[in-house]
């Protein structure tokens, strides 16, 4: 659509190029953003390279003797379809409310596991598929050796020389045809000689396990299979049936089969086509055939030319990928290999390296999360052990949300999917859970789930009890909507929002001292408040030494989530106009609840009593929640809550994991502090990230770090969740010059930056939906469309505004001064 010029006295032309590919530095795909390189191979699984494409993942070693691809199906669970939901458990709530409204916390504790804890208490464990290792002929030293991840290729690449031959092996999961495909090529010509074998996993010996089986065999004299099922967990039966298949395709030489090996000789390349699934369909239904899905994904793959394969790869991913580019500078260090960078970054040496970790978050969720896979849990889709840590499940206390962070601002709405077909599927169980544990409309959901859909409290009460797991999950479909304005979306998922919203109307109870509403029983994440008589105590359900109870009466992360849900159900009931009557509770209800409260320390109460807490640096930051995700705190708005929050953030200072660095940082961004902001990534650098660039969480990698690192560093460089967007509200020192074209905003703008000196000098907005455009920041800069100006206004100081027409884009820049 073409931009109408208001009939206003014109503004004074401003200078620019025409367009965005001439306006933005547009950074070469092998530059310091978008690859990761070593000198040697990955000395253990956390350091290999990951390959994905939103259902089968690879983890790349580079090994020059025998080389291992660890293997992954994302619907590869231990259990079966099965509910956790316990009747009639409902009947000890009011006694439990009773208990924690008079400070009984640890018997309270004790009648919330007997009665509202969910059965089985733990959930379903993601499982590794298994490895394919390729042993070599051993030879003289190898030189010239590079194992490099290509983020703008999703391509996994090892080169080497040994004895007068060039090696080349290539390997990434092809979203367009369904396999993990692996090219290894030799010159000269007739030098490429190895074995291969596909090896299933086995469940090691685990109290709760009933081993599965699994079965490896030769297909034909080209082909290996593995075949097994899924394992018992907790007297859920293993349902799951699984295949994985190899085919070689060579190049000139031979194949030949060796019991349970293939043995290629004399080839001058290879192509080795990888395809996996399970029997799984949804979350109540395992039906499929296997071995049927894998057939038709390796027939149709293996008969088409190497280069068509990888070409049709590249172009689907970067469809995605390259919606984003970065720039914020490089130095010498920049040119390092990534384990070099990663050891010398002090946050000042290296600026490309944030770029970096920028761009690798948005790849992790395009390869871990794709539309009509699983959501990526806490793991990705990348897991190399039949019983992970924390099970590799989703965890709905911030991991899995923090996973979605990016999702929308990072231009990859489609990538969250997933994630909305899993809040959908949640309301199943969640209904019942509700009723049956609480006596509440609605659906709830607590904090971990499996693919299995299960909703009710798991592992113990002092995790369990967490109750807004669903209601923070539903704020995630309202984000969707505020970025993309797709009414259709709305009405699609509005039942779900509303189904959270009544459970909370349910589920709030006045507090008999204060008379708010508050959530009880409930927790403020994985934190034990030093609240009186909340001492150790052996728990019947852990089994094991408690430090206390985290179970509470009105945490402050209920009370804000509670509050941004019913905002959203409130205001999406009125954008659909459906459900006046309910609009009308929700407002009564949200008048009512519990206020924010600063603390004798001066920062934001984390429990409605001012209590303190055991840990001194807690990784969880749940007061903070109403800061970010969430929009009840503000610099601007709210100053008071936001000294209160910066209190906070001072007091937890900088230990914590990978996760918790990328929500302080994201924190400190929407505090308008980018030193701040930026002294978290560099720790999180220093302390909390593996070689490949993974976030670490107790020694274990984890995703949630690094895509919650990319949310954050976004939010230093564009917010949107005041009705303006602010450019560089929290830009570091360290990064006085860049670029970066594709940011996306709330209100359905599209976003490309440029600045020097801190300050933006050009850029452009590009609006899907129309409407106004409020830019703080943007002050000194002149707006045009097609070459015209436009009228804007000067509503505040460093604040410009204009009126946006759908499908319109609009160039900023400063005035030339000859």
């Amino acid at each position: 659509m073409g931009c109408r010029v208001p009939r206003v006295v014109a503004l004074v032309l401003v200078w620019l190029t025409a367009g965005p590919a001439a306006s933005f530095a547009v950074p070469s795909p092998q530059a310091s953003s978008t690859v990761l390189w070593y000198t040697h191979p990955a000395e253990k699984w956390d350091n290999a390279l990951p390959v994905g494409n939103g259902r089968l993942g690879a983890m790349v070693f580079g090994r020059t003797d025998e080389e291992t691809i660890q293997l992954n199906e994302d619907t590869y669970w231990s259990g079966g379809p099965y509910s956790t939901t316990v009747p009639g458990g409902h009947k000890a709530l009011p006694e439990i409310r009773r208990l924690l409204f008079e400070g009984q916390l640890v018997q309270a504790h004790r009648l919330f596991g007997r009665h509202l804890m969910g059965y089985p208490v733990e959930q379903q464990k993601y499982q590794s598929l298994g490895n394919l290792v390729l042993t070599f002929p051993g030879g003289g030293a190898h030189t010239g050796y590079r194992h490099e991840l290509d983020l703008d290729t999703a391509v996994a690449t090892t080169t080497y020389e040994r004895d007068g031959v060039r090696y080349r092996r290539e390997v990434f999961s092809s979203p367009v045809d369904q396999v993990i495909v692996v090219r290894l090529t030799a010159d000269p010509a007739g030098r490429l000689s190895f074995t291969l074998e596909l090896r299933g996993d086995r469940n090691q010996a685990h109290s709760n396990y009933a081993t599965d089986y699994f079965q490896m065999d030769a297909v034909g004299t080209d082909g290996l299979a593995v075949r097994g099922k899924s394992a018992d967990y907790l007297g859920v039966a293993g349902r799951l049936r699984y295949t994985a298949r190899l085919r070689v395709v060579p190049d000139e030489g031979r194949v030949s089969a060796l019991d349970n090996r293939l043995a290629v000789r004399e080839a001058t390349g290879v192509t080795l086509f990888i395809a996996a699934a399970t029997n799984f369909v949804n979350y109540r239904d395992v039906s499929a055939d296997p071995d049927a899905r894998v057939e038709i994904a390796l027939r149709a793959a293996s008969a088409r030319p190497y280069a068509d394969l990888k070409a049709a790869h590249i172009a689907e991913h970067r469809r995605l990928f390259r919606r984003v580019r970065i720039d914020l500078g490089a130095s010498s260090d920049s040119a390092l290999p990534t384990d070099e960078r990663l050891k010398r970054y002090d946050g000042a040496n290296d600026p490309g390296l944030a770029a970096l970790l920028f761009q690798f978050g948005r790849y992790v969720l395009i390869t871990s999360s794709r539309e009509g896979t699983q959501p990526a849990n806490l793991q990705g889709i990348w897991n190399k052990d039949m019983n992970p840590m924390w099970d590799s499940k989703y965890t709905t206390n911030i991991n899995t949300e923090m996973n979605y962070w990016p999702a929308e601002v990072a231009n990859l709405s489609e990538c969250a999917e997933p994630l909305f077909r899993m809040i959908r599927e949640l309301t199943d169980q969640g209904s019942s859970v509700a009723k049956e544990h609480y006596g509440a409309r609605g659906w709830v959901h607590h904090q971990n789930t499996d693919i299995w859909r299960v909703a009710a409290p798991m592992d113990g009460p002092n995790w369990g009890g967490f109750a807004t797991g669903g209601a923070w999950l539903a704020t995630h479909l309202w984000e969707h909507y505020r970025f993309t304005g797709d009414k259709a979306f709305l009405g699609e998922y509005y039942p779900v929002m509303r189904g959270a919203a009544e459970f909370l109307l349910d589920f709030l109870v006045p507090h008999p001292k204060y008379g708010w509403l508050v959530t009880n029983p409930s927790t403020s994440p994985e934190n034990f408040p030093l609240a009186p008589g909340n001492d150790r105590f052996f728990d019947e359900v852990t089994g094991s030494m408690s430090p206390g109870t985290a179970l509470v009466a009105g945490s402050a992360i209920d009370t804000q989530i509670a509050a941004d849900l019913f905002a959203a159900v409130s205001e999406a009931a009125g954008i659909l106009g459906v459900d006046a009557d309910l609009r009308g509770r929700i407002a009564a209800a949200r008048a009512r609840l519990a206020p924010m409260r600063v603390g004798k320390d001066g920062g934001l109460q984390e429990w409605l009593e001012d209590w303190g807490q055991r840990e001194k640096s807690h990784r969880h930051v749940s007061n903070l929640y109403g800061l970010f995700p969430g929009n009840q705190i503000s610099v601007r708005r709210t100053p008071d809550l936001a000294a209160a929050s910066r209190a906070v953030l001072d007091q937890r200072g900088l230990p914590g994991n990978g996760w918790a660095s990328a929500w302080k940082a994201a924190a400190w961004a929407r505090l308008l502090d980018g030193g701040r902001a930026f002294e978290n990534v560099v720790y999180a650098v220093r302390n909390y990230t593996t070689d490949s660039l993974f976030s670490i969480c107790s020694k274990a990698m984890q995703v949630d770090g690094s895509l919650g690192m990319t949310a954050a560093l976004a939010e230093m460089l564009l917010q949107s969740h005041e009705g303006e967007l602010a450019l560089l509200p929290a830009l570091p020192r360290e990064w006085a010059g860049g670029s970066v074209t594709g940011l996306r905003a709330r209100g359905g703008f599209e976003v490309d930056l440029e600045w020097s000196g801190g300050r933006p000098v050009r850029a452009t907005i590009t609006s899907a939906l129309g409407g106004p455009c409020r830019l703080r920041g943007a002050a000194g800069l002149r707006v045009t469309c097609a070459g015209r100006p436009v009228a804007v206004t000067h509503p505040e100081p460093e604040v410009i505004e204009f009126p946006a027409i759908a499908g319109a884009k609009y160039d900023l820049a400063a005035v030339r001064r000859d």
